[in-house]
């Protein structure tokens, strides 16, 4: 059912049908970090098995394994894809970014890749989901929405009942060469507390978020998980002592 799917990803691991009741009381409530609970930590733009290992010694309960895009930093060959994400314990989540937007595409791509998530990061139809849920049973799908004004909340509010989960970015689709991602910028957090306050599905956080801006960053917001690139590395590689400071500053945050 669609709550194990929302209960999967954020509890870094598999649940069985025996927990079908209590996840569907659970999928009737907003998924919400309790007072004093810390978000998940998703490392993105991961180029490596070594990478991958690394953020997951650090701290990290998801993982993102970015595919072709038209602009930005941490594509990887989508066999590279395949093998990351098929050699780590399966208690951490794998995302793959893609920016196709013809549902037939994005499902053969994942079936080359072999994730447990598909992150969607550019806008697609409302169609398109019907499709993946129906040839995708049982993957998790996540919704960027890119932070551009106020109407990236009427945007989310009538993408959220077809995903499992949204995440707040700062990127810029509308521009002639998109802006999917990985572009290191803050957005306006007050419109992305607005989204989390609207709908009833988990919220990560990500845009410019480094080891100074994100205990700020999950008071202001309040998100289920906080996604980080280009915050943890050092000349695109991934720094184990930004990584490590970054986990330090989330695990040490208080949410109010």
């Amino acid at each position: 059912c669609r709550a194990d799917h929302l209960l999967c990803i954020y509890a870094g691991r598999r649940i069985g049908k025996r927990s079908h009741h209590r996840l569907l009381l659970l999928s009737k409530i907003r998924l919400r970090l309790s007072p004093g609970s810390i978000p998940r930590i998703k490392i993105c733009c991961i180029a490596s098995i070594e990478e991958a290992r690394m953020a997951i010694r650090c701290g990290a309960s998801a993982i993102g394994l970015v595919s072709a895009m038209p602009s930005g930093p941490g594509p990887i060959p989508e066999e590279l894809i395949h093998s990351i994400a098929t050699s780590i314990p399966a208690s951490t989540e794998t995302f793959l970014l893609t920016s196709l937007k013809k549902p037939e595409l994005i499902v053969a791509q994942y079936h080359r890749c072999s994730t447990t998530v598909i992150q969607l990061c550019d806008r697609l139809d409302l169609s398109s989901y019907r499709i993946l849920r129906t040839e995708l049973p049982g993957i998790k799908i996540v919704q960027v929405i890119h932070i551009e004004g106020m109407a990236s909340v009427d945007e989310a509010k009538r993408v959220a009942p077809h995903v499992d989960a949204l995440l707040l970015d700062s990127g810029r689709p509308s521009l002639p060469v998109k802006e999917l991602g990985g572009t290191g910028r803050v957005h306006d957090w007050t419109i992305s507390k607005r989204i989390r306050d609207v709908v009833s599905i988990p919220i990560f956080l990500a845009g410019g978020l480094n080891a100074q801006n994100v205990r700020d960053a999950i008071r202001a917001v309040d998100p289920f998980g906080v996604d980080v690139c280009s915050g943890v590395r050092t000349e695109r590689n991934l720094d184990e002592a930004k990584l490590s400071q970054f986990v330090h500053a989330i695990r040490s945050s208080k949410l109010i």
